[in-house]
């Protein structure tokens, strides 16, 4: 089943945050919450109504299973967040500089810093954050989490589980 089929939208493919709390059986809080954690960035309206689309489903499955099965905690996500090349993906040119106005804050991905948008729309379609469901480090931490014993990840022993790949 599709996500249009099973989320009613409104204008412009959006789907309001209850039909996609609804399609993975979560609740608003939680994507609240993730929007507060900086992990991700709804539409909003002029009213305060968050939206989605669908190619938002892939990275909120993936935290999803971020949470729930490779048990990492917000902060073990940001810092895998941060570690995207944002500076490769954007063309600015820093090159890991750490002068770059946008990525002073190691321990979160560079979208939370919002010197990086000048909108809420640019945040939204931001490459950066668009690229991070693609995130091999991601994904490879989803493939090795069902062999992970039932603890949750913290940033420190998720560094030590990166450096043995």
């Amino acid at each position: 089943m599709s996500v249009e089929q099973s989320a009613p939208t409104v204008a412009n493919g959006k789907i309001k945050i209850g039909a996609v709390a609804k399609h993975f059986g979560i609740s608003v809080d939680l994507l609240r919450l993730y929007e507060r954690e900086g992990l991700i960035i709804p539409i909003k309206s002029s009213k305060g109504t968050r939206y989605f689309m669908e190619k938002d489903y892939e990275w909120i499955g993936t935290l999803l299973h971020l949470v729930r099965d490779a048990r990492l905690n917000f902060a073990g996500i940001r810092h895998l967040l941060a570690l995207l090349p944002c500076w490769q993906i954007q063309g600015c040119g820093f090159e890991k500089d750490r002068s770059c106005p946008v990525t002073v804050d190691g321990a979160a991905p560079c979208w939370t810093n919002r010197e990086c948008c000048k909108s809420q729309i640019q945040c939204y379609d931001c490459a950066v954050y668009r690229s991070a469901p693609a995130c091999q480090n991601l994904k490879a931490l989803l493939v090795k989490s069902s062999g992970l014993p039932r603890k949750t990840m913290t940033s420190s022993n998720l560094e030590a589980t990166a450096a043995h790949d």
